[in-house]
């Protein structure tokens, strides 16, 4: 993409003080200041839809600028005016925006652009324009605030937990209806307004929520709002956590199970039936299974280096998004490790940030297990070595209830988080210690208010990863021991 402008310089008007003042002349190109490192294309394009269509983003990430160019300039100029008088923050950064010099983003051959083809245009010049419409009131794939969704092949349950922490990344979520339909699952989600909504669709439909299966079909819902009346597992008003859970004397369901692939014939038959009604009086006392609605705190990781990497580098790898009870490398698999977290929100977090990533030279796979916990081998059994159990490691991340390292966790990155590290150690030394684990230092810094914590770059995630693996816990001096995590920041 480049810049189509006649004049590289701006023009000029004399007042009658023969003053030189620049002349401002609106375009449909937005030039966009102070932007955070990190910030992303979808980012930037969400600043321009609330105006009307954004036909290109231009993101200049050395400079931390960007161009944005609108169909037409009465929405740039509508989106400057609005946000002259009310700036706005991305990724704690307030950015500056003003017309750019230039009237047009020209597509090349070596550059891309975000077209906004696909993108909703909103008639409406202020982003307070909300959508929320009566009951029936809009046709099927109109823009709404709400979502209807499908889940395809779905080979793992789903439940409201899990497309709140999908859909949350977009924008809050309000509201949650699931419900089963032509042996499909199907779910009813609920945004603000349908700005926040239409970048979850467009983000979102066709993704797999796990490897190759679980596949998001996403359209708009006819419905204005959604009615929750329990917060329950089916249902859920992330506004009114005061709501009940419902008739406690209610009887126990089991969800379709035809969704997950059980011949209709087994489904109808009188040994199938007795065998739901045991189930049901189970679920009834309390009890769940990782099929019937629970998420299971257990996730399998394939695709693993089997010659370098062991259950100890997988508590602490894992560790970073949960407290690891357990981890069993399987016997006949040794690619392939169960890992039991404390809790299955843990468990989810470690899916959604270690799925894809590089460990050992080797693209890992991460997805919820089928089991509900790791069961220890028998002692004198051939699996010795293979399963450990970490249930009382003084290495726990979260054990206190509020723990701030909830809000510090992030995915793999090639800057790394360095923490409790003593007065008198130098860079040298650090830098040493990290060349040490086979990586290559790019940089590194202290923090200036305190010494105690330090930025330390690799030279890729791989690197990164193995570096952690092998110092954090590493001890650097009588009384410290070094804490190393993953960092959002870059140095």
């Amino acid at each position: 993409m480049e810049l189509d402008s006649a004049a590289k310089k701006p023009r000029m008007e004399e007042n009658s003080a023969t003053v030189q003042v620049p002349l401002v002349v609106a375009s449909r190109v937005l030039h966009v200041r102070n932007l955070h490192p990190e910030v992303t294309d979808k980012e930037v394009w969400m600043l321009g839809t609330p105006f009307g269509q954004v036909t290109k983003v231009l993101l200049l990430r050395q400079k931390n600028q960007a161009f944005i160019e609108m169909a037409d300039i009465g929405a740039a100029t509508a989106l400057v005016e609005y946000y002259n008088t009310m700036p706005v923050q991305i990724r704690d950064k307030t950015i500056y925006i003003q017309f750019s010099k230039h009237q047009e983003l020209k597509t090349t051959g070596g550059m891309t652009s975000m077209s906004g083809g696909a993108s909703p245009g909103y008639g409406g010049s202020s982003p307070q324009t909300t959508g929320m419409m009566g009951v029936g009131s809009l046709q099927q794939g109109t823009p709404n605030s709400i979502l209807r969704i499908i889940i395809e092949n779905m080979m793992y349950p789903i439940t409201i937990d899990v497309l709140h922490q999908i859909f949350s990344k977009y924008g809050e979520v309000w509201k949650i209806v699931t419900f089963m339909k032509n042996g499909q699952f199907h779910a009813l989600l609920q945004f603000p307004n349908e700005i926040i909504a239409s970048a979850a669709k467009k983000e979102l439909d066709g993704q797999n929520i796990y490897n190759g299966c679980c596949t998001l079909r996403i359209d708009y819902s006819k419905l204005g709002n959604l009615t929750v009346k329990y917060n329950n597992e089916k249902t859920r008003d992330f506004t009114r956590p005061e709501l009940p859970a419902g008739d406690p004397n209610e009887q126990a369901t089991l969800p379709d199970l035809s969704a997950y692939g059980i011949p209709p014939a087994l489904l109808q038959s009188p040994a199938f039936s007795q065998l739901r009604v045991a189930l049901a009086a189970t679920l009834g006392q309390g009890g769940a299974t990782p099929g019937a609605g629970a998420i299971t705190p257990v996730v399998l990781a394939s695709n693993l280096n089997d010659k370098m990497v062991s259950p100890h580098a997988i508590f602490i790898l894992f560790g970073v998004y949960g407290d690891v009870i357990r981890v069993k490398i399987l016997y006949n698999k040794r690619d392939s490790a169960l890992i039991q977290f404390r809790e299955p929100q843990q468990a989810q977090n470690s899916v959604t940030h270690l799925h894809g990533a590089m460990l050992y030279g080797k693209k890992i796979h991460v997805v919820l297990s089928k089991h509900g916990q790791v069961q220890m081998p028998q002692p004198g059994s051939n699996e010795d070595g293979l399963t450990e159990d970490f249930s009382n490691s003084p290495l726990h991340r979260f054990k206190k209830p509020g723990s701030k390292n909830y809000q510090n966790i992030f995915p793999p990155s090639c800057t790394l988080h360095l923490s409790n590290i003593p007065e008198g150690i130098t860079e040298e030394y650090i830098r040493g210690l990290f060349t040490s684990t086979g990586g290559s230092v790019v940089n590194f810094r202290f923090f200036q208010n305190d010494t105690r914590m330090a930025l330390i770059q690799m030279a890729s995630v791989d690197d990164a990863i193995s570096a952690l693996i092998v110092t954090h816990n590493h001890k650097i001096s009588d009384t410290n021991h070094l804490r190393v995590t993953f960092s959002k920041n870059t140095i």
